[in-house]
């Protein structure tokens, strides 16, 4: 049954459910850097500080992918057969640097980044990195197939891939809603809360774990 799983879905069985374990958990450790950084820079009186903002924006969005970077170095160092979840890192790794781009390009065209105007940037900060995980995670299908049409069929039927499309296609809408009910990221700890609120990126490594856990529920008995 595991087999017909890892087939379908992309799962690798026991190994790959802990892998996508540790994936959350180091999205929830960028969530408390961020959060923590947010509050010491609004404490010394830096709420609007550009800088500060890059950096909590980017824990809180996109924390996680300077620790899943690592995470697949590490399994590449190790010889680790190449996985959904490894090349999900790969992807959200190589996807972080997109949102610092027109973040600064924004502020240097003089967009009111604290405007309704300026709801996608904290899209791209929490987002970014998922949308290198969707393409990564579609190359690892084709790979896996051995051509395009096939790793396409694979990836469509794939719970985790299509989570990641979910989350990609709800967020700006709710990051845009919310902004023309007049929130405004104007400190720190509501950039940090407004990052992170947009940041789904947990979503797609849960279904993952879900799918895993369905086909071998045994192992939550040892």
């Amino acid at each position: 049954m595991c087999g017909e799983i890892k087939e379908e879905c992309g799962c690798a069985c026991e190994d790959e459910r802990e892998e996508f374990k540790e994936m959350i958990g180091y999205t929830l450790s960028g969530y408390g850097i961020g959060l923590a950084l947010g509050a010491v820079l609004d404490f010394l009186g830096m709420p609007l500080n550009a800088v500060g903002n890059w950096l909590v924006r980017t824990f809180s969005g996109e924390g996680e992918s300077i620790f899943e970077g690592i995470f697949a170095i590490k399994k590449k160092i190790q010889g680790k057969a190449m996985s959904l979840a490894q090349a999900y890192g790969w992807g959200k790794f190589f996807g972080m640097a997109l949102p610092w781009i027109i973040d600064f390009t924004s502020r240097l065209l003089g967009v009111d980044v604290l405007g309704v105007q300026a709801f996608y940037i904290p899209y791209f900060y929490a987002l970014s990195d998922q949308m290198g995980a969707s393409v990564s995670g579609f190359m690892y299908f084709a790979k896996k197939e051995g051509n395009v049409s096939g790793g396409f069929k694979a990836y469509i039927k794939n719970p985790v891939m299509i989570a990641g499309l979910f989350v990609l296609a709800i967020v700006p809408a709710g990051l845009l809603g919310v902004r023309l009910l007049g929130f405004k990221p104007d400190t720190q700890i509501y950039s940090a809360v407004e990052t992170i609120a947009a940041n789904l990126c947990w979503i797609p490594p849960l279904i993952g774990i879900i799918l895993i856990k369905k086909e071998k529920p045994e192992d939550d008995k040892n």
